[in-house]
């Protein structure tokens, strides 16, 4: 049986590039579909994460000058994460097996033939990983290598140069669906589910227009939002610095202790106000962390909606996109 494709790409301020890189992905659906390798119930199907510019606008269009693009709009922006969980929530009801790609055109979209030869030799996911890092900054290629080696530490199932390119079949989305959790992170939570998977490689380009909306704030952001919600070893590195810290202070009561019997003390206000800071600071970052996790609990226990779809291209144009 020939699977239906939906390719879902996530979209937040894209004026400039989809004009561009919609025009791509449509003519890589068509020839697989022309390949007999996809059915042509197959879609390109973008998420409008509450864009401020007309990109709503342009996915509206789209879908009105070919049937292979859909489209849905979120109620507001929430982030590119819940973005593509929207997307992927949404198609998983009317195709077999879907492919997350951003909009920029940096990722190689001919990976995709490969990725559903991958799916019919019976893997469930196959991840998108670049080959290299040479496209990016010096920063960003050396900081993104420290991270994915900072999730392995803490215990986190993440593929390293892997991002949110991907394949995923019908039944790993209906696991998904079964997560629950408020606070999302894709590229921890697939690998989790588990079923036979492999790896495309393929070479990262330059992006084609605009600029990139991920700068070091949000990237960071992304980074302690991936090691908070897929591990809990800093609490443990916690209580383990505490016993160091504990331990030292022991050291120091009896050093104390020997130097007044000794008559060897003297004032010592510089060492005293070091030590305070010192341990100060550690308790303060200690609490900050324990922190985070229990604003984390906090938000999940609320159970808000991780997205709200307000518009649907083919409910704006009358028509449904399945029989």
């Amino acid at each position: 049986m020939t699977p239906i494709l939906y390719i879902v790409i996530p979209c937040y301020n894209e004026k400039d590039v989809l004009p561009q890189t919609a025009p791509m992905f449509l003519e890589k659906l068509k020839g697989l579909i022309d390949r007999g390798e996809i059915d042509d119930l197959s879609r390109v199907m973008f998420v409008n994460d509450g864009s401020r510019d007309e990109t709503w606008n342009i996915i509206d269009e789209l879908s009105k000058s070919d049937d292979h693009y859909v489209g849905i709009s979120l109620s507001r922006n929430r982030g590119h994460q819940n973005a593509l969980l929207a997307g992927l929530m949404e198609a998983k009801e009317l195709c077999d097996i879907t492919v997350s790609i951003d909009c920029d055109g940096q990722d190689d979209i001919n990976a995709i033939d490969e990725m559903v030869r991958e799916y019919k030799n019976g893997c469930d996911i196959v991840y998108g990983v670049r080959n290299s890092r040479k496209t990016d900054t010096f920063f960003k290629r050396n900081s993104a290598q420290v991270f994915y080696k900072l999730l392995k530490k803490m215990g986190a199932e993440v593929v390293y140069n892997h991002a949110d390119y991907r394949l995923l079949s019908k039944r790993v989305l209906n696991e998904l669906a079964n997560f629950k959790e408020v606070n999302i992170y894709l590229r921890g939570m697939i690998p989790l589910i588990g079923f036979k998977s492999t790896n495309v490689y393929y070479e990262r380009n330059e992006r084609i227009a605009g600029e990139s909306h991920y700068p070091l704030k949000k990237m960071l952001k992304l980074a302690f939002d991936g090691i908070t919600s897929l591990s809990v070893k800093p609490m443990h590195m916690i209580t383990v610095i505490g016993i160091i810290f504990m331990l030292c202070s022991c050291v120091g009561i009896i050093w104390s202790i020997v130097s007044y019997f000794a008559k060897t003390t003297v004032a010592g206000w510089s060492s005293i106000i070091a030590i305070v800071c010192f341990f100060g600071g550690a308790q303060l970052f200690a609490i900050g962390i324990i922190g985070e996790y229990i604003g984390k609990i906090y938000m999940e226990t609320k159970e808000r909606p991780k997205f709200i779809v307000s518009e649907r291209t083919w409910k704006n144009n009358g028509d449904n996109i399945v029989d």
